[in-house]
């Protein structure tokens, strides 16, 4: 899950960073030696933009001569293309001259961003809503006040005018939204019902990855009930073999109930990141017969307050084909 307002894991700059033994060449063609994949051009004027740094301090000036360090060149994020409008059908629970609230598919992402230029979910909404999408959100994020992953389904609204954006977003910031997840889980957390908050950030090992951290990081807290157990434990006071946990969000982290739900040895099943070890094998071949590619969860229910006409709005779906077929064997194990 990943809902943390207009924040995306790709707007983080990559940081690069190689050590220089020997000095007495010119910085430049230094540099170029030590980062094979920069032209001397681009380290010149990375150079110049101070974004070379040696043992921590700025350096600049290609024509100088090096001296032996640690040097660290912070590369910015690619600047986004405008996105197209593209004809992808949607699944609308809720429309009006504010705010549409959609089904998401798996699969979809919320916004272009590497690796996902296009079939967003921007990109169907410039197509179905035109120029009335809010601009708030920048040139590659019309309307976008939160996110999903990529591959979690479920209820996700945006923002047509200016004004819904803007209150829509104090919404999430103040968490005073109810978003309620259904997972698939290797195991089940215990006990059955429970609360945990932690601290989540970066992890220090994979800048792609989430984790609870004993220090820094934000707050997050999340609510779960276990509704299923599947499988008989393998021995008394053991864990199931799975679970369908219901996960109620009280903060919206990056990653938030994957990285809780694995801190409590019950990682979401089919998780590419967090799903570390293997389910039991009855539950492999569960997997691999509904078909699942990808981590077995579900934004089941939004609901707010409308910022504009201040209507109480609730939305419920059900989880999408892969996941019930996968709930449905797990059901016989």
């Amino acid at each position: 899950m990943s809902e943390e307002p207009l924040i995306s894991e790709d707007d983080d700059p990559t940081v690069l960073e190689a050590r220089i033994e020997a000095g007495g060449v010119r910085l430049d063609k230094a540099l170029a030696d030590a980062f094979p994949g920069l032209s001397r051009a681009r380290l010149q004027a990375l150079l110049a933009e101070g974004a070379v740094r040696r043992d921590g301090q700025p350096v600049a000036g290609g024509s100088a001569k090096a001296a032996p360090g640690l040097y660290t060149v912070t590369l910015p994020p690619v600047a986004p293309a405008a996105p197209q409008p593209e004809a992808i059908p949607l699944t609308v629970l809720f429309e009006d001259a504010d705010l549409i609230v959609i089904d998401k598919p798996a699969g979809m992402a919320a916004h272009p961003a590497p690796g996902s230029e296009t079939g967003t979910l921007v990109n169907a909404l410039l197509h179905h809503c035109g120029d009335s999408l809010s601009g708030i959100g920048g040139v590659a994020r019309p309307g976008i006040v939160h996110r999903l992953d990529k591959d979690t389904s479920g209820v996700m609204v945006a923002a047509k005018s200016d004004r819904a954006h803007v209150g829509l977003s104090a919404l999430f910031a103040a968490h005073d939204i109810e978003r309620t997840y259904i997972a698939l889980t290797r195991g089940a957390p215990s006990p059955a019902k429970g609360r945990i908050e932690s601290l989540i950030g970066r992890s220090s090992s994979d800048r792609k990855k989430m984790a609870v951290l004993r220090s820094g990081g934000r707050n997050a807290i999340t609510d779960y009930v276990v509704e299923t157990v599947f499988g008989a434990p393998a021995r008394p006071g053991a864990a199931p073999m799975a679970a369908r946990v219901a996960c109620t969000l009280h903060t919206g982290r990056t990653h938030q109930i994957r990285v809780h739900l694995a801190s409590k040895g019950a990682p979401i099943l089919g998780d590419p990141v967090y799903g570390s070890g293997s389910p039991a094998a009855p539950v492999r071949a569960a997997i691999a017969d509904a078909g699942l590619k990808r981590q077995a969860l579900h934004a089941a229910v939004l609901g707010f307050v409308h910022p504009v006409t201040g209507e109480a709005l609730r939305f419920e779906t059900t989880p999408p084909e892969d996941l019930r077929a996968l709930e449905q064997r797990l059901s016989q194990l």
